[in-house]
Protein backbone atom coordinates (compact mmCIF):
# COMPACT_ATOMS: atom_id res chain seq x y z
CA UNK A 1 0.00 0.00 0.00
CA UNK A 2 1.18 3.48 -0.89
CA UNK A 3 -0.17 6.51 1.01
CA UNK A 4 -0.48 9.83 -0.82
CA UNK A 5 -1.12 13.21 0.81
CA UNK A 6 -2.59 15.87 -1.45
CA UNK A 7 -2.85 19.45 -0.15
CA UNK A 8 -5.22 21.95 -1.78
CA UNK A 9 -4.48 25.41 -3.14
CA UNK A 10 -1.65 27.09 -1.20
CA UNK A 11 -2.53 30.75 -0.63
CA UNK A 12 0.24 33.31 -0.23
CA UNK A 13 3.11 33.36 2.25
CA UNK A 14 1.01 32.12 5.20
CA UNK A 15 -0.05 29.03 3.31
CA UNK A 16 3.31 28.19 1.82
CA UNK A 17 5.21 28.69 5.09
CA UNK A 18 2.75 26.47 6.95
CA UNK A 19 3.12 23.76 4.30
CA UNK A 20 6.92 23.98 4.33
CA UNK A 21 6.98 23.75 8.12
CA UNK A 22 4.39 20.97 8.45
CA UNK A 23 5.06 18.56 5.58
CA UNK A 24 8.20 16.90 7.02
CA UNK A 25 6.41 16.09 10.30
CA UNK A 26 3.23 14.98 8.52
CA UNK A 27 5.20 12.47 6.49
CA UNK A 28 6.38 10.89 9.72
CA UNK A 29 3.17 11.21 11.73
CA UNK A 30 0.85 9.85 9.03
CA UNK A 31 3.31 7.48 7.29
CA UNK A 32 3.00 9.43 4.05
CA UNK A 33 4.88 8.02 1.06
CA UNK A 34 4.23 10.75 -1.51
CA UNK A 35 3.16 14.41 -1.21
CA UNK A 36 1.42 16.49 -3.88
CA UNK A 37 0.36 20.14 -3.46
CA UNK A 38 -1.52 22.59 -5.64
CA UNK A 39 0.71 25.68 -5.67
CA UNK A 40 -1.02 28.00 -8.12
CA UNK A 41 -1.84 30.69 -5.53
CA UNK A 42 1.40 30.45 -3.56
CA UNK A 43 2.92 33.74 -4.77
CA UNK A 44 0.88 36.50 -3.14
CA UNK A 45 -2.31 34.65 -4.00
CA UNK A 46 -1.71 34.54 -7.77
CA UNK A 47 0.62 32.08 -9.45
CA UNK A 48 3.87 30.58 -8.27
CA UNK A 49 7.52 31.52 -8.78
CA UNK A 50 10.47 29.21 -9.41
CA UNK A 51 11.90 30.06 -5.98
CA UNK A 52 8.67 29.19 -4.18
CA UNK A 53 8.38 25.95 -6.15
CA UNK A 54 11.94 24.98 -5.23
CA UNK A 55 11.27 25.72 -1.54
CA UNK A 56 8.20 23.46 -1.62
CA UNK A 57 10.07 20.65 -3.37
CA UNK A 58 12.91 20.88 -0.85
CA UNK A 59 10.55 20.43 2.12
CA UNK A 60 9.43 17.02 0.89
CA UNK A 61 6.76 17.79 -1.71
CA UNK A 62 7.12 15.44 -4.68
CA UNK A 63 4.89 17.19 -7.24
CA UNK A 64 3.30 20.65 -7.55
CA UNK A 65 0.14 21.11 -9.61
CA UNK A 66 -1.35 24.41 -10.79
CA UNK A 67 -4.39 25.78 -12.62
CA UNK A 68 -5.75 28.95 -14.17
CA UNK A 69 -3.20 31.21 -12.44
CA UNK A 70 -0.19 29.23 -13.66
CA UNK A 71 1.08 32.06 -15.93
CA UNK A 72 0.48 34.96 -13.52
CA UNK A 73 4.14 35.17 -12.45
CA UNK A 74 6.10 36.07 -15.59
CA UNK A 75 9.29 34.25 -14.57
CA UNK A 76 7.58 30.86 -14.34
CA UNK A 77 6.92 30.09 -18.02
CA UNK A 78 10.59 30.06 -19.15
CA UNK A 79 11.52 27.94 -16.10
CA UNK A 80 8.75 25.33 -16.34
CA UNK A 81 10.41 23.22 -19.07
CA UNK A 82 13.37 22.67 -16.72
CA UNK A 83 11.34 21.16 -13.85
CA UNK A 84 9.05 18.20 -14.67
CA UNK A 85 7.77 18.05 -11.09
CA UNK A 86 5.90 21.36 -11.47
CA UNK A 87 2.86 20.79 -13.68
CA UNK A 88 0.49 22.97 -15.69
CA UNK A 89 -2.92 21.73 -16.92
CA UNK A 90 -2.71 19.14 -19.69
CA UNK A 91 -5.46 20.66 -21.80
CA UNK A 92 -3.52 23.75 -22.89
CA UNK A 93 -2.92 23.72 -26.65
CA UNK A 94 0.15 22.01 -28.04
CA UNK A 95 3.27 24.10 -27.60
CA UNK A 96 2.48 25.45 -24.15
CA UNK A 97 5.64 25.38 -22.03
CA UNK A 98 6.19 22.84 -19.30
CA UNK A 99 4.84 19.45 -18.30
CA UNK A 100 1.28 18.36 -17.54
CA UNK A 101 2.01 14.96 -16.04
CA UNK A 102 4.92 13.16 -14.46
CA UNK A 103 5.81 9.64 -13.34
CA UNK A 104 8.17 9.45 -10.38
CA UNK A 105 9.80 6.43 -8.78
CA UNK A 106 9.16 5.59 -5.12
CA UNK A 107 10.22 2.73 -2.84
CA UNK A 108 6.76 1.24 -3.46
CA UNK A 109 6.67 1.67 -7.21
CA UNK A 110 6.12 4.51 -9.68
CA UNK A 111 3.45 7.18 -9.08
CA UNK A 112 1.92 9.29 -11.84
CA UNK A 113 0.35 12.72 -11.35
CA UNK A 114 -1.84 14.39 -13.99
CA UNK A 115 -3.03 18.03 -13.93
CA UNK A 116 -6.30 18.96 -15.70
CA UNK A 117 -8.37 22.15 -15.82
CA UNK A 118 -12.13 22.43 -16.22
CA UNK A 119 -13.91 24.70 -18.68
CA UNK A 120 -17.21 25.71 -17.05
CA UNK A 121 -16.95 29.29 -15.68
CA UNK A 122 -13.16 29.12 -16.14
CA UNK A 123 -10.86 31.42 -18.10
CA UNK A 124 -9.16 30.84 -20.39
CA UNK A 125 -11.34 28.14 -21.94
CA UNK A 126 -9.00 25.26 -22.72
CA UNK A 127 -9.30 22.07 -24.73
CA UNK A 128 -11.88 19.52 -23.57
CA UNK A 129 -10.32 17.93 -20.44
CA UNK A 130 -12.33 14.72 -20.86
CA UNK A 131 -10.81 13.98 -24.25
CA UNK A 132 -7.35 15.02 -23.07
CA UNK A 133 -7.69 12.81 -19.98
CA UNK A 134 -8.47 9.76 -22.12
CA UNK A 135 -5.21 10.02 -24.04
CA UNK A 136 -3.06 11.01 -21.06
CA UNK A 137 -4.40 8.28 -18.76
CA UNK A 138 -3.88 5.61 -21.41
CA UNK A 139 -0.28 6.75 -21.81
CA UNK A 140 0.36 6.86 -18.05
CA UNK A 141 -1.23 3.45 -17.41
CA UNK A 142 1.44 1.91 -19.63
CA UNK A 143 3.94 3.05 -16.99
CA UNK A 144 2.09 2.62 -13.68
CA UNK A 145 -1.37 1.77 -12.31
CA UNK A 146 -1.02 4.44 -9.59
CA UNK A 147 -2.33 7.67 -11.11
CA UNK A 148 -3.42 10.76 -9.14
CA UNK A 149 -5.43 13.46 -10.96
CA UNK A 150 -5.83 17.10 -9.86
CA UNK A 151 -8.99 18.40 -11.56
CA UNK A 152 -8.77 22.18 -11.23
CA UNK A 153 -12.30 23.37 -11.91
CA UNK A 154 -15.07 25.67 -10.70
CA UNK A 155 -18.22 23.53 -10.78
CA UNK A 156 -18.94 20.48 -8.69
CA UNK A 157 -20.69 18.84 -11.64
CA UNK A 158 -17.63 18.98 -13.89
CA UNK A 159 -15.38 17.57 -11.17
CA UNK A 160 -17.79 14.77 -10.27
CA UNK A 161 -18.23 13.96 -13.95
CA UNK A 162 -14.46 13.68 -14.38
CA UNK A 163 -14.24 11.37 -11.39
CA UNK A 164 -16.94 9.14 -12.86
CA UNK A 165 -15.37 9.33 -16.31
CA UNK A 166 -12.01 8.09 -15.01
CA UNK A 167 -13.37 5.61 -12.45
CA UNK A 168 -11.43 2.37 -12.67
CA UNK A 169 -8.69 3.94 -14.79
CA UNK A 170 -6.97 6.14 -12.19
CA UNK A 171 -6.37 5.86 -8.46
CA UNK A 172 -7.80 9.24 -7.42
CA UNK A 173 -9.49 12.33 -8.82
CA UNK A 174 -9.40 15.31 -6.46
CA UNK A 175 -10.75 18.76 -7.27
CA UNK A 176 -9.11 22.12 -6.56
CA UNK A 177 -9.80 25.82 -7.26
CA UNK A 178 -12.72 26.81 -4.99
CA UNK A 179 -10.59 26.94 -1.79
CA UNK A 180 -13.48 25.34 0.11
CA UNK A 181 -13.16 21.73 1.21
CA UNK A 182 -16.12 19.51 0.39
CA UNK A 183 -17.37 16.57 2.45
CA UNK A 184 -18.08 14.06 -0.33
CA UNK A 185 -15.00 11.84 -0.14
CA UNK A 186 -15.69 8.33 -1.40
CA UNK A 187 -14.36 5.49 -3.51
CA UNK A 188 -16.26 4.95 -6.74
CA UNK A 189 -17.25 1.39 -7.81
CA UNK A 190 -14.25 1.01 -10.11
CA UNK A 191 -11.80 1.79 -7.31
CA UNK A 192 -11.11 5.49 -7.88
CA UNK A 193 -10.99 7.73 -4.79
CA UNK A 194 -12.77 11.06 -5.18
CA UNK A 195 -13.13 14.39 -3.38
CA UNK A 196 -14.84 17.29 -5.12
CA UNK A 197 -12.54 19.92 -3.62
CA UNK A 198 -9.52 19.52 -1.38
CA UNK A 199 -9.86 23.05 0.04
CA UNK A 200 -6.98 25.44 0.61
CA UNK A 201 -3.86 25.86 2.69
CA UNK A 202 -4.16 29.45 3.85
CA UNK A 203 -5.35 31.88 6.53
CA UNK A 204 -8.34 30.45 8.35
CA UNK A 205 -9.97 33.76 9.33
CA UNK A 206 -10.45 34.95 5.78
CA UNK A 207 -12.56 34.83 2.65
CA UNK A 208 -10.84 32.18 0.55
CA UNK A 209 -7.50 33.25 2.01
CA UNK A 210 -8.02 37.00 1.50
CA UNK A 211 -8.62 39.65 4.17
CA UNK A 212 -12.29 39.75 5.16
CA UNK A 213 -13.02 43.49 5.26
CA UNK A 214 -12.03 44.46 1.68
CA UNK A 215 -14.04 41.60 0.19
CA UNK A 216 -17.13 42.37 2.26
CA UNK A 217 -16.67 46.00 1.26
CA UNK A 218 -16.51 45.02 -2.40
CA UNK A 219 -19.83 43.20 -2.11
CA UNK A 220 -21.37 46.21 -0.36
CA UNK A 221 -20.05 48.91 -2.69
CA UNK A 222 -19.39 47.18 -6.03
CA UNK A 223 -16.26 49.33 -6.21
CA UNK A 224 -12.83 47.83 -7.06
CA UNK A 225 -10.51 47.26 -4.11
CA UNK A 226 -7.34 45.31 -3.39
CA UNK A 227 -7.75 41.89 -1.80
CA UNK A 228 -4.67 41.38 0.40
CA UNK A 229 -3.80 37.98 1.81
CA UNK A 230 -5.28 37.58 5.30
CA UNK A 231 -3.22 37.16 8.45
CA UNK A 232 -3.55 34.83 11.42
CA UNK A 233 -3.62 31.07 11.97
CA UNK A 234 -3.47 28.87 8.90
CA UNK A 235 -5.64 25.88 8.08
CA UNK A 236 -4.19 23.08 5.95
CA UNK A 237 -6.75 21.16 3.91
CA UNK A 238 -6.39 18.20 1.62
CA UNK A 239 -6.89 14.47 1.38
CA UNK A 240 -5.01 11.27 2.21
CA UNK A 241 -5.48 8.33 -0.15
CA UNK A 242 -4.26 4.77 0.42
CA UNK A 243 -3.67 2.92 -2.85
CA UNK A 244 -2.87 -0.68 -3.73
CA UNK A 245 0.34 -0.17 -5.68
CA UNK A 246 -0.11 -3.39 -7.67
CA UNK A 247 -3.62 -2.61 -8.99
CA UNK A 248 -3.89 1.17 -8.60
CA UNK A 249 -7.22 0.82 -6.78
CA UNK A 250 -7.88 3.12 -3.84
CA UNK A 251 -8.21 1.33 -0.51
CA UNK A 252 -9.18 4.30 1.66
CA UNK A 253 -9.76 8.05 1.35
CA UNK A 254 -9.72 10.52 4.24
CA UNK A 255 -10.18 14.28 4.28
CA UNK A 256 -7.28 16.12 5.91
CA UNK A 257 -8.16 19.34 7.76
CA UNK A 258 -5.83 20.81 10.37
CA UNK A 259 -5.69 24.28 11.88
CA UNK A 260 -2.16 25.36 12.72
CA UNK A 261 -1.55 27.00 16.10
CA UNK A 262 -0.16 30.52 16.46
CA UNK A 263 -0.60 33.77 14.57
CA UNK A 264 1.01 32.69 11.33
CA UNK A 265 3.21 34.90 9.11
CA UNK A 266 2.02 38.16 7.61
CA UNK A 267 0.13 37.97 4.37
CA UNK A 268 1.97 38.26 1.06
Amino acid sequence: MIRILFLGDIVGEPGRQAVIQRVPALREERAIDFVIVNGENAAGGRGITPKIAIDLLRCGVAVITTGDHVWDQKDLAPWLPTEPRVLRPANYPAGAPGFSSVVLPTAKGPVAVLNLQGRTFMQPILENPFHVANAEVERLRAQTPVIFVDMHAETTSEKIAMGRHLDGRVSAVVGTHTHTQTADERIFPGGTAFLCDAGMCGPDDSVLGRAVEPIVGRFLSNLPVNFPIARGPVRLCGVIVDIDESTGRALAVERFNERQPGEGPAGG
